[in-house]
């Protein structure tokens, strides 16, 4: 008999445009505008929710060669990502499962599907598009839900205590996507990102996958959370990339400074400069502000463990140096532009002078 009961979800996500117009893409799929999601089981206050909810569209169901069928959704986002989602529902033993979860967690075939359908499905959505990205970066993140798990068909469920010291060196395995047990100090590292509400739920994040031990209504929530902390992974990877290259071009052009018209160059240059981290600052503000919460709150706490384990927040801090160094630049390439500026007018003060006073002396023979 199977002793555990629950779903594997693929995330997949994709940074497709700077902008996605959500009334617009309704308008298109002929869908409804979404509720404020997510629905929070546990207690938190009513504005907690996604300011501009994700446009969600069903892609019906995906298979794959081993002949297991995915069901499968895109979920559209304001600030530029597609995210797909397939989900299978499961009933094994957790010798099954710990194989099945790493085979796919390191295949490549879930991520081409995905890709396929996201490439599929832009195509009609096109209008709604605002710059479109050449190149799509991209995040894949899994979970392991399980809704019920017993040591015996006719045992009770088990609590999240009792799952932890039963099935730890399972959860582990699912967590990092091994099908080799872990050592002892790998895997209490694995378990010390744990969280939990009731003594009846459980949460385990890792870098690239996450454990859950919960109701459906209660995993949905904490699910749209680990996703949104991978949309903001990946649009912060993307502004760090552009900043990146945006720097190495203003470090290059300064190398190449010479002569004094250089300076006239570099106001150009700076303001480019400016406008480009200016807009940056804007859309890493709109990403991090899509959802808010008070910092003492149980969802605020998954949310920041579930930001620091995918590496949100270390990308947050190399965008933001980047910002603070193009902001430095800025500041030097408009000095060097003034202080270039100043000593032109001075000189032309200078030659004006010289003008004035040559007629004063010989202008009047």
């Amino acid at each position: 008999m199977a002793e555990c009961q629950g779903s594997f979800r693929a995330l997949v996500l994709y940074d497709v445009a700077e902008q996605i117009r959500l009334e617009e893409l309704q308008r298109i799929l002929g869908v409804e505008p979404g509720g404020r999601e997510p629905s929070f089981v546990r207690p938190a206050p009513d504005y907690v929710r996604f300011e501009r909810p994700p446009v969600v569209e069903p892609c019906g169901p995906v298979h794959l060669r081993t002949g297991h069928q995915f069901h499968g959704r895109l979920k559209y986002y304001d600030y530029g990502v597609v995210s797909v989602e397939l989900e299978y529902h499961f009933s094994l033993q957790w010798t099954e499962l710990v194989r099945l979860s790493a085979s796919w967690i390191a295949a490549e075939e879930i991520e081409d599907l995905a890709f396929g359908i996201v490439r599929a499905h832009l195509k009609s959505v096109a209008p709604a598009l605002v710059k479109e990205a050449t190149q799509w970066l991209s995040e894949d993140y899994y979970v392991v839900h399980l809704r019920e798990a017993k040591e015996h068909p006719e045992d009770r469920p088990l609590t999240a205590a009792e799952l932890l010291a039963r099935r730890g060196h399972e959860i582990a395995q699912l967590v990092r996507g091994e099908v080799q047990p872990l050592s002892d100090m790998e895997r209490a590292e694995v378990l010390r990102s744990v969280v939990s509400y009731y003594p009846s739920d459980l949460l385990v994040v890792g870098w690239v996958s996450a454990f859950i031990y919960d109701s459906v209504q209660g995993a949905a929530p904490t699910i749209q959370l680990l996703e949104y902390a991978n949309t903001q992974l990946v649009e912060f990877r993307h502004y760090d990339e552009v900043l990146t290259r945006v720097l190495s071009s203003v470090y290059q052009s300064l190398e190449r400074r010479s002569g004094f018209l250089s300076r006239w160059r570099l106001a150009r240059e700076a303001a480019l400069l400016n406008t480009l981290r200016l807009d940056i600052t804007e859309l890493a503000e709109r990403t991090d502000n899509a959802i808010k919460f008070l910092s003492d709150m149980f969802y605020a706490r998954v949310y920041r463990l579930a930001a620091d384990r995918v590496g949100v927040s270390d990308y947050r801090r190399l965008v933001e140096d980047k910002l603070r160094t193009a902001g430095e630049l800025y500041q030097f390439m408009m000095n060097e532009f003034h202080q270039g500026r100043a000593f032109v007018l001075e000189l032309m003060i200078v030659l004006i002078l010289i003008v004035d006073l040559y007629y004063l002396f010989f202008g009047a023979k």
